[in-house]
C-alpha cells in the first residue's frame, strides 16, 4: 500500500517521514520552494532526538494512482477541494486536517473518506524541513471512517502509522474527537493575532464556551479535555529543539510564511456558521474569524495586534 501524503508541511511531512521511517511506501506532495527542497534534497526532519534527511519521492501534483493507493490530506481545510483535483474519485481519502468540514467536503467526490483526529505539535517554515516537537512520539492520531464506525482500512492506516514514532489509534466516533480538537484550534486566531500576551486566555475561553454553548444546542457530541489528557498522557509531550523557536501554532505559522490564507473561516468560522443555523450570536468568534483573515490578506506578522485592540473589537461586537 502507499501513502500519498497531500500537504507535506508540519503535519503532513511529519506523518510521511514517520510512515516512510516505518518501511512504507511514501510520496510527499508539495508545492513550490518546499516541493523543490524535497525533490533535490529530501525532507529535512528535526526531533528532539536526532535530525535526519529523508529520501522520499516528491511530487507537486497528482500522479498515475495505483489500486493500492491511499490519499492522507494534510493540507489547511481551505485548500481541501483544489489539493484533491486531479485524483481519481474512487481512492480513499483520509482527511488528517483540522476543523470539522473537511470529510463532508470530500465525501461529495470520494466515496471512502476517513477522519484522522491529528495532536501533532510541528512546524514548517523553511522550504525542505518540518520540526516535529513531540516527545517521545510525534504525535497521535485516532483514525475512523466518516461518518462514524470502523473498518479494514482504518485499522490498517491506525496499525501503520503506529508502526514509528506516532501512535495510530482507532475511533468509532472520530468526529467527535475532531469536534473536541476544534475546540482546542479556536484558539489559534488568538495566538496568531496578539501572540502569547498575558491575559490572551480570556478570549480563548470565551471563545470556547460560545461554541460549547452551540454545540450543546446543536447536540453535536465533543471529547472534553480531560478525555483527550488521560488519553494522550505523556505520549506526545512538547520538547524544545536545539536551535529551534516554536513560534506558535498552524494559524501562527500561516501567517509567520505570509502563505495569504488561514483556516479561520474552517475553525471559528464554524462555529460563526453554526451559530447562525440556529440563530444565535456568535461575536467574539466572528471577529477573531474576521481579523485573522484580515492578517494573512494583508501579510501582517503574527501576534501584531496589542490585546487591548482585540479585545476592544470583542466588546464593541458584543454589544451591537
Amino acid at each position: 500500500m502507499r501513502y500519498i501524503v497531500i500537504g507535506a508541511g508540519a503535519v503532513g511531512g511529519t506523518i510521511g517521514a514517520r510512515l516512510h521511517q516505518g518501511g512504507h511506501d511514501v510520496l510527499l506532495v508539495a508545492r513550490g520552494a518546499h516541493y523543490e527542497a524535497l525533490r533535490r534534497d529530501g525532507l529535512r526532519l528535526i526531533t528532539p532526538e536526532s535530525t535526519e534527511t529523508l529520501d522520499i519521492p516528491a511530487a507537486d501534483g497528482p500522479v498515475p494512482a495505483r489500486d493500492d493507493d491511499v490519499l492522507i490530506l494534510a493540507t489547511k481545510s481551505q485548500d481541501t477541494i483544489s489539493a484533491l483535483a486531479g485524483w481519481p474519485s474512487d481512492l480513499p481519502v483520509a482527511c488528517a486536517q483540522n476543523g470539522v468540514a473537511n470529510e463532508r467536503m470530500v465525501l461529495r467526490r470520494f466515496d471512502r473518506v476517513y477522519g484522522i483526529c491529528v495532536w501533532l505539535p510541528a512546524q514548517h517554515l523553511e522550504p525542505g524541513v518540518v520540526a516535529a516537537h513531540g516527545h517521545p512520539y510525534s504525535g497521535l492520531l485516532h483514525v475512523g471512517r466518516y461518518p462514524q464506525g470502523v473498518d479494514d482500512l482504518a485499522e490498517r492506516i491506525a496499525g501503520d502509522l503506529g508502526k514509528h514514532g506516532l501512535v495510530g489509534l482507532t475511533q468509532t466516533d472520530v468526529m467527535r474527537w475532531k469536534h473536541g480538537k476544534l475546540l482546542s484550534n479556536l484558539g489559534n486566531a488568538v495566538e496568531a493575532l496578539v501572540g502569547h500576551a498575558p491575559g490572551r486566555e480570556k478570549v480563548v475561553e470565551a471563545a470556547r464556551a460560545e461554541a460549547r454553548a452551540l454545540l450543546d444546542r446543536a447536540g453535536i457530541a465533543y471529547s472534553t479535555p480531560e478525555e483527550e489528557a488521560s488519553l494522550r498522557g505523556h505520549q506526545v509531550d512538547v520538547r524544545h529543539i536545539e536551535g529551534i523557536a516554536r513560534g506558535g501554532g498552524s494559524s501562527w505559522q500561516s501567517l509567520a510564511r505570509g502563505s495569504g490564507s488561514i483556516e479561520a473561516d474552517y475553525l471559528n468560522g464554524e462555529i460563526v456558521l453554526l451559530g447562525r443555523l440556529h440563530g444565535v450570536p456568535t461575536p467574539v468568534n466572528e471577529v477573531l474569524r474576521r481579523e485573522a483573515n484580515k492578517f494573512a490578506q494583508d501579510k501582517r506578522p503574527p501576534g501584531s495586534m496589542p490585546l487591548e485592540t482585540l479585545q476592544a473589537l470583542i466588546d464593541g461586537r458584543c454589544a451591537a
